[in-house]
């Protein structure tokens, strides 16, 4: 496994789609904190705020996230990579476990935009806002702004951040079994779009049944786990990391279950 893990590592390194991803993230980063900050100093209609979302984490992840797993999932049954592995002795669990690792690198890679922008807006003490459209970092951010940050808040800030990573990445888990029997970038991406969509439905829904909210809770598309902030206690931050670590490892178990009956020609 560390051989494959080391060739998907370089592959990444070199991928040049990678790499524009990662400038769509960081113009998107910037433009939802410029957004944010002018619709909060009055310079621009709250009503944008939707345009605002467009480019927030929640929604530019969503898309970038199942992309990603398309290109390295999807991308080595294309061109044979994956069937070279299989013919070579590697076997299909440590051929999931390599590309789920680097998928979840590539997603922290292109999260961190996003948090390095959220962390120096915050710092300039200024107030952002983007009315009752915020999750993720950009939530962090109008939650947040013009608070300040001391050491112990940034030492804070930098678990919520942590924790959101971990809860995008077991989101997005659920790309690689989706990656593994669809075989099709196109199929993921819509495929993991549009089920995004409904369960932001569903967490909205949870807010007048009570069912359906632990439901919810117990996976990472919880409506509590994109709104985190300074003010989230470590027990809510803990179940936030426990729920998703365990969905992960679910998701890559069906991915084996799958994975290990498909046929490799």
């Amino acid at each position: 496994m560390y051989n494959l893990l080391r060739a998907d590592l370089f592959k990444l390194r070199k991928s040049t789609a990678i790499k524009v991803l990662v400038g769509i993230t960081v113009a998107s980063a910037s433009l939802m904190a410029w957004i944010a900050y002018l619709i909060a100093q009055g310079e621009m209609d709250g009503s944008m705020s939707g345009i605002g979302f467009l480019f927030s984490d929640m929604n530019v992840i969503s898309i970038l996230g199942a992309v990603v797993a398309g290109l390295l999932i999807c991308g080595d049954f294309e061109n044979k990579t994956i069937h070279d592995a299989i013919a070579t002795g590697r076997s299909r669990g440590a051929v999931i476990l390599s590309k789920a690792a680097v998928t979840c690198i590539a997603l922290v890679v292109l999260l961190l935009p996003y948090a390095v922008i959220t962390g120096i807006a915050l710092s300039t003490d200024s107030k952002f806002g983007m009315g009752s459209v915020s999750l993720g970092f950009l939530h962090v951010l109008t939650a947040e702004a013009g608070t300040g940050l001391s050491i112990p808040e940034t030492a804070r800030l930098l678990a919520v951040m942590l924790t959101l990573m971990v809860v995008y990445a077991a989101q997005l888990s659920i790309t690689v079994p989706l990656a593994l029997v669809l075989k099709k970038p196109v199929l993921v991406v819509a495929f993991y779009y549009g089920f995004s969509i409904v369960c932001g439905q569903l967490a909205a829904l949870g807010e007048r049944s009570h069912v359906l909210e632990n439901i919810m809770a117990g996976t990472p598309f919880g409506a509590n786990y994109t709104l985190l902030t300074l003010d989230t206690g470590m027990g809510e931050l803990f179940q936030a990391l426990s729920v998703s670590l365990i969905f992960i490892v679910v998701m890559l178990a069906l991915a084996y279950s799958a994975f290990r009956r498909a046929e490799i020609k």
